[in-house]
């Protein structure tokens, strides 16, 4: 049987010639908060890569007679009970940071994303049971589900992951499967189903394109809060153990130390602030730009 193509519910909503891809580009540049998460993003990721070489002392060594420096040029943002340099260990601790983050949410939206597909497509029993399995997981507090996990597997980076990415894998799975079941009724699947396609060539291939710009967003989204829980998680010395520079484990620790060293919390609050933010801000300049809806009303007008 020869191939049909592979039809999309974007095509229809431009002017012929226009590419969605160069729409979505277009409106991104056109988003200022959009565009300021892309730099704060790509900033720390580079950071995060380059760590090892912008870090100007090792993330261990202890400094003899440098216990709570205050900032300055040798040391710019100051010294922890050790004598260690918290900058170098703040630039470190981005790289743990970014690969629980990206780590968790691959893992998160790998099996979300397709259990949500195939549950949104094919529905019946396998919709029932999924959907009823994550709404008893999304009935515990995120935390909650994490310090269980954590007891249950023990503490350690990778555990952190696997834990952390437990939490997100409900939120992919519930937004796929709305997605689908709005796209399943559309033309282009019917076609298809018209012409002989197997389901699962529809779920992949025809059903799945046209469902990746809002998981594209929660994946930016569930980064964010990726990060946050697995800072919450060393504030309460539930994840990445010690000397590892985690932001949420020097938190914790400069949280003692805030009349007499106020630096020690400060830096580590604000690199996680920064990080949130600069995800949370990309996040929203693309819903706004992969929105085909929005496009075509910028477009019209």
């Amino acid at each position: 049987m020869t191939s049909h193509p592979n039809y999309s519910r974007h095509t229809k909503y431009f002017k012929h010639g226009d590419s969605y891809i160069v729409l979505a580009a277009r409106a991104m540049l056109r988003h200022r908060a959009g565009m300021i998460g892309l730099t704060i993003t790509i900033f720390l990721v580079v950071v995060a890569v380059l760590a090892p070489m912008l870090a100007p002392h090792n993330e261990f060594e202890m400094i003899d007679g440098a216990r709570f420096k205050p900032p300055s040029v040798t040391f710019p943002m100051g010294t922890d009970e050790f004598g260690r340099d918290i900058f170098s260990r703040i630039l470190i601790g981005s790289r743990i940071s970014l690969g629980v983050g990206l780590g968790a949410v691959a893992i998160a939206a790998s099996i979300g994303v397709i259990v949500g597909l195939l549950a949104g497509l094919f529905g019946g029993w396998l919709d029932i049971l999924t959907m009823r399995f994550f709404d008893a997981l999304l009935a515990f507090p995120a935390i909650l589900l994490s310090i269980i996990m954590l007891a249950v597997m023990g503490p350690g980076p990778v555990t952190v992951i696997l834990a952390v990415a437990i939490v997100n894998i409900p939120a992919f799975a519930r937004l796929t499967r709305a997605n689908t079941l709005a796209e399943k009724e559309r033309e282009y699947v019917h076609a298809a189903s018209a012409i002989g396609a197997p389901p699962l060539r529809i779920a992949f291939r025809h059903v799945l394109p046209n469902v990746l710009s809002t998981v594209l967003v929660q994946i930016t989204v569930s980064i964010a809060s990726a990060v946050l829980l697995e800072a919450s998680l060393s504030f309460l010395g539930l994840g990445t153990p010690p000397p590892a520079p985690s932001w949420g484990a020097m938190l914790s620790v400069g949280r003692a130390f805030l009349p007499m060293a106020p630096w020690y919390g400060i830096f580590p609050g604000l690199a996680i602030t920064v990080f949130v933010m600069g995800f949370y801000l990309l996040g929203d300049g693309l819903r706004d730009a992969l929105d085909p809806y929005r496009q075509k009303r910028k477009n019209v007008s």
